[in-house]
């Protein structure tokens, strides 16, 4: 036995193994736990430097697409220096941006490991397992973890969190359905859609974000422009705007998740109610004025929850234009007020860049083309690349996608190599 560890302790091999279990237990324990999701995620770290090529791995940091998460970092620490926040907000508003220093780790890894698909299945499987506890919770609501406040058909977290994971898995599984349909693989093809539509059901009853009714239909469009001919996406939109329509008229859940777009909306414009609606607006208008006071580099690092307390209006009543907050729930004005045109940049060269990366064809190519089109859709109403649940979701989708698009593209050139 102690020969035996002592062999695996020597080999890269098993550090390698090890690093995929532990990014298996990052993806699968995501949606259920921020605190396990991060320390497995920092014991994966730590299992990579026993052997870990440095020379390689500093040689991947100079690709564009490892650059620019690194750029925003720095950028974030950099912002620092002329933020008039205190030096603990400063700091504490560096935090978010870090966790896009694992993205190149990820690249480079599973550049080189064949195991990168158990992590989209440990996902996967997590997720699905997550909707069956938030029909319990919903029927059972004492179940639930998450009391304060409690929140239909959650368990843990939040619906937001929730929906994203949903909707994510949801139409991901169009790619692998459509290929086994091509194969004339009809009963896997038949299960992995049951799970899709189950994915569906439990957002269409039991509770769905405002955010992933917007980018669903966004999600899908890319899927059909991208996979189907337009005979089939003729097809495929009837069988959907159907079943939208069955959605709609069987769910109360549903049309009062829609409804609340306008009336959250009419309240705030009449009455200055802090509606989340409302607020998001009142939020926008007030950044795009910090924006315009200092366009170049912003106003430092941490200083948005002290420009929205110089704005805020003083009433007997509390209203939207009285909120305080140190976000703006809209990942380019959160950046664009802390560091103006430098970071908006940036941030817009992290998207284009990743985008890129995924222009091929394959699973990997699609679930890494799908998580960069979610992140970017939905930073319009949240800043999602900075939150913890969905900045993680971004980072490890990116980076284990990438790294199997890369692997796959570096096989494809030596097997060129060998033929020519």
């Amino acid at each position: 036995m102690g020969q035996m560890l002592s062999r695996r302790l020597r080999s890269p091999a098993a550090w390698s193994e090890t690093v995929d279990l532990f990014a298996i237990l990052t993806a699968a324990s995501l949606p259920w736990s921020t605190s396990l999701a991060g320390i497995f995620n920092a014991l994966m770290l730590v299992c990579m430097v026993p052997f870990l090529d440095i020379r390689a791995f500093l040689q991947s940091l100079k690709r564009p697409i490892c650059v620019a998460p690194i750029a925003l970092v720095l950028l974030a620490l950099v912002g620092t220096l002329w933020s008039d926040a205190a030096w603990g907000a400063r700091f504490y508003a560096v935090n978010p941006t870090v966790k896009l220093l694992v993205l190149p780790v990820l690249l480079y890894h599973f550049e080189r490991s064949s195991r990168g698909r158990w992590i989209f299945v440990a996902f996967l499987v997590s997720c699905a397992l997550l909707s069956v506890m938030s029909w319990l919770v919903a029927l059972y609501p004492n179940l639930a973890l998450k009391n304060d406040p409690p929140e239909r058909g959650i368990f843990v977290k939040n619906y937001i969190d929730q929906s994203q994971e949903f909707a994510l898995c949801a139409v991901a599984l169009a790619y692998p359905v459509v290929m086994l349909l091509r194969q004339k693989r009809y009963w896997i093809a038949g299960l992995l859609t049951a799970l899709a539509l189950s994915f569906f059901v439990n957002m269409a009853f039991v509770v769905v974000s405002r955010t992933a009714l917007v980018t669903v239909p966004i999600m899908f469009g890319v899927f059909a422009l991208l996979h189907l001919s337009w005979r089939n996406i003729a097809i495929i939109s009837a069988v959907l705007l159907a079943g939208a329509l069955v959605a709609w008229q069987a769910s109360p859940q549903l049309r009062r998740t829609a409804d609340t777009f306008a009336s959250d909306y009419n309240r705030y414009v009449e009455k200055g109610e802090p509606t989340s609606a409302g607020l998001r607006l009142e939020f926008w208008r007030k950044s795009l004025g910090f924006f315009a006071e200092a366009p170049i580099k912003g106003h430092g690092t941490g200083s948005t929850r002290g420009l929205f307390e110089r704005v805020a209006t003083p009433s007997g009543q509390y209203q939207a234009s009285a909120e305080v907050i140190g976000n703006p729930h809209n990942q380019t004005l959160n950046v664009a007020v802390q560091w103006g045109v430098i970071g908006i940049v940036i941030l817009y060269a992290i998207w284009i860049l990743h985008l890129r990366l995924f222009r091929g064809d394959g699973l990997a190519n699609w679930v890494g083309l799908l998580v960069v089109v979610q992140n970017v859709f939905t930073s319009l109403f949240n800043s999602h690349l900075f939150d913890f649940h969905e900045g993680w979701m971004y980072v490890i989708g990116v980076g284990v996608a990438g790294g199997m698009v890369i692997r796959a593209q570096q096989a494809e050139a030596k097997m060129g190599e060998a033929g020519s």
